[in-house]
C-alpha cells in the first residue's frame, strides 16, 4: 500500500507548526494541516513531478502557505523528509536525506 510517511523530524516540525497556526487564528490550525495533507497527497499520487531538489529529494509547495515539503519517492510511496519554511535555516535537513 503505497502512503507518504513523515519522519519523526518532519512530524514535528509539522505540529509545531500547527500549533503556531491554531495560536494565530482560529481555524488556522484546521487548514495549515490539510494544505499540507493535501501537499502530500500531491506527493504521493505524482512522486515524480515534484521539483528536483537537493540531495536527491523533491519538493512540493504547500498551497497558500510559505512552506514546502521535502520527500524522497520509495517503493512503498514518499519519505517527507522536512516541512520547510522558505525564509528559514536553509538546508537543515540534510543530513536527514543521507
Amino acid at each position: 500500500m503505497n502512503r507518504a510517511r513523515f519522519l519523526e523530524q518532519a512530524e514535528a516540525e509539522f505540529l509545531k507548526e500547527v500549533q503556531y497556526y491554531s495560536d494565530v487564528q482560529a481555524k488556522g490550525a484546521a487548514r495549515f494541516r490539510m494544505a499540507v495533507e493535501e501537499a502530500a497527497a500531491r506527493a504521493l499520487a505524482f512522486p515524480m513531478a515534484g521539483q528536483p531538489y537537493r540531495s536527491r529529494t523533491r519538493r512540493v509547495f504547500v498551497k497558500g502557505y510559505p512552506f514546502f515539503l521535502v520527500y524522497r519517492p520509495e517503493t512503498e510511496g514518499v519519505v517527507v523528509l522536512a516541512v520547510v519554511h522558505e525564509a528559514r535555516r536553509p538546508g537543515y535537513w540534510l543530513t536527514r536525506a543521507r
